[in-house]
C-alpha cells in the first residue's frame, strides 16, 4: 500500500513538474521581460492575475479529466459526438506551431553557450528530445528530466535575483494596486502561460501514470499545487530579476530583452547563464508541448488501452518533434503563422474549459457519486468568461495585423 502511494506521489510530482515548465518556456521569459521594460511595477498586478488564474484552471481541468478517467478529447466526444476532434485539432495545430517556438529556444540556448548557430543547436536539441521520448520508460525518463531542468532554471534566476537586490517592497505593493492596469499584458501572460495545450498536460500525464477515479483527489491537488507553485515562484524571481535591471536604469535590448536582464544583472557571465535558462526553458516546454498534443490522438475510455494508439505513438511523436525542428532549421520562426496561432490559442482555454464544467455536470461522463465543488466550478466559469472576451480580442488583434 505504501509502495503505492509513493508511486501515486512521484506520478503527481511528474505531471506537476511538466506542467509547470510548460507553462514558463521561453515565450514566457520574452514576454516578462518585455512587458516589466514596458510597465515596470505595475506588470506585478499581471503576473498576480496569472497566477490566480492558473488556480482556478489547473484544479479544474486536472480534477474533471481524473476522476472521470478519460482524456479531454474523449470527455468532449461524449458530451457531443465530434467535439473531441474539435478540440483535438485546436491542441494539435497549436502545439504543433508552438513547439516550433520552443525547438528554438533550445537552439538559441545553445547559440548563447557555445558559439553554434540556432539552426544546429535546435538539431541538436531535437535529437534530445527524440531520445527521451523513445527510450524505455519514457515518461520516467520524461518527469526526471523536466525536474532536473526546473531545479537548474529556479537555482539561475534565484542566483540573478540575489545580486541583482530588486525593489521587492515596491512590486508588492504594485502587485495589488496598480497605478495602471494593462489589459494587453494580462491576456499575453495568461494564455501564453494556461492556454492551449498546457492546461492539459498535468491531467494526461496523470492518466498515463494510471491515477484516475475519486480516489485520487489527493494527488490531483497535491500535483496542480506543486505545479502551480512551481511555476508562480519562476514567474515572479523572473520579474523581480527584470524590475531590478529596469530600477537600476538599464535599456532592455528589444531584439532580446530576456537576455539583457541577464547580461545587465551579472555581465558575460550572467548571459552564459541565460542561454542555461533558455535551453532549460526550450527543452522542457518541447517535452511538454509533445507529450500533451500527441495524448490528444487517444481516444481510448477509462482504464482501456487503445493498441493502434500505442504502436503509431512513437512515430507520432517524431512526425511532431521532427516536423517543429524541420521547420525552424529552414524556415526560422514564421511571425505570421505565430501570431494568427497565438490569437486562436487564446480561444482555446475558453472553450475546452466551458466543454469540462458542463460535462462535470453529465453522471454518465463522471460516473455515479461524484459532486464537483461549486467554488470550482463558479470560478471557472469566471475564467472562461474573461478569457472568452479575451481570446476574442487577440483574435480581432491577430487577424488586423495580417491586413
Amino acid at each position: 500500500m505504501e509502495k503505492n502511494k509513493r508511486t501515486a506521489f512521484n506520478i503527481a510530482m511528474g505531471a506537476a513538474f511538466l506542467m509547470a515548465m510548460s507553462a514558463v518556456g521561453p515565450g514566457f521569459l520574452t514576454q516578462t521581460a518585455t512587458f516589466t521594460s514596458q510597465l515596470g511595477a505595475d506588470f506585478g498586478f499581471a503576473i498576480l492575475i496569472c497566477i490566480l488564474v492558473d488556480i482556478g484552471v489547473q484544479l479544474n481541468i486536472w480534477r474533471i479529466i481524473v476522476v472521470s478517467g478519460k482524456k479531454a478529447q474523449t470527455i468532449a466526444n461524449e458530451l457531443l459526438p465530434g467535439l473531441g476532434y474539435l478540440l483535438t485539432a485546436l491542441i494539435v495545430m497549436g502545439g504543433l506551431t508552438f513547439n516550433i517556438g520552443n525547438i528554438g529556444g533550445v537552439g538559441l540556448g545553445f547559440n548563447v553557450l557555445f558559439g553554434i548557430s540556432p539552426e544546429n543547436g535546435a538539431l541538436i536539441g531535437g535529437a534530445i528530445a527524440l531520445i527521451i521520448f523513445l527510450v524505455r520508460n519514457a515518461l520516467i525518463v520524461m518527469d526526471r528530466t523536466v525536474q532536473v531542468l526546473a531545479v537548474v532554471k529556479v537555482l539561475l534566476i534565484v542566483f540573478i535575483v540575489a545580486i541583482s537586490a530588486p525593489p521587492v517592497g515596491q512590486a508588492a505593493y504594485h502587485a495589488f494596486l496598480p497605478s495602471h492596469i494593462d489589459f494587453y499584458s494580462i491576456v499575453t501572460i495568461v494564455g501564453g502561460t494556461v492556454g492551449g495545450y498546457i492546461s492539459f498536460s498535468g491531467g494526461h500525464r496523470l492518466l498515463e501514470g494510471g491515477l484516475r477515479g475519486k480516489n485520487s483527489v489527493r494527488y490531483i491537488n497535491e500535483g496542480a499545487l506543486t505545479g502551480i507553485g512551481v511555476a508562480s515562484v519562476i514567474r515572479i524571481l523572473l520579474f523581480l530579476a527584470a524590475l531590478a535591471v529596469i530600477a537600476e536604469g538599464f535599456k532592455l535590448n528589444p531584439l532580446n530583452p530576456a537576455a539583457s536582464v541577464f547580461q545587465s544583472a551579472a555581465g558575460n557571465f550572467g548571459y552564459k547563464f541565460f542561454g542555461l535558462i533558455l535551453f532549460a526553458a526550450g527543452m522542457t516546454s518541447t517535452l511538454g508541448s509533445t507529450f500533451t498534443s500527441v495524448s490528444f490522438l487517444d481516444y481510448s475510455r477509462s482504464e482501456q488501452k487503445n493498441d493502434l494508439y500505442q504502436k503509431i505513438r512513437p512515430y507520432l511523436v517524431i512526425f511532431f518533434i521532427v516536423f517543429s525542428t524541420a521547420i525552424f532549421y529552414f524556415i526560422g520562426s514564421p511571425a505570421k503563422v505565430l501570431v494568427m496561432v497565438g490569437a486562436i490559442n487564446g480561444l482555446i482555454l475558453p472553450i475546452a474549459l466551458a466543454i469540462l464544467l458542463i460535462a462535470v455536470t453529465k453522471k454518465r461522463i463522471m460516473g455515479d457519486g461524484y459532486k464537483h465543488p461549486i467554488w470550482l466550478s463558479i470560478t471557472g466559469w469566471i475564467i472562461v468568461a474573461f478569457m472568452a472576451y479575451a481570446g476574442v480580442q487577440s483574435l480581432i488583434k491577430g487577424f488586423s495585423s495580417l491586413f
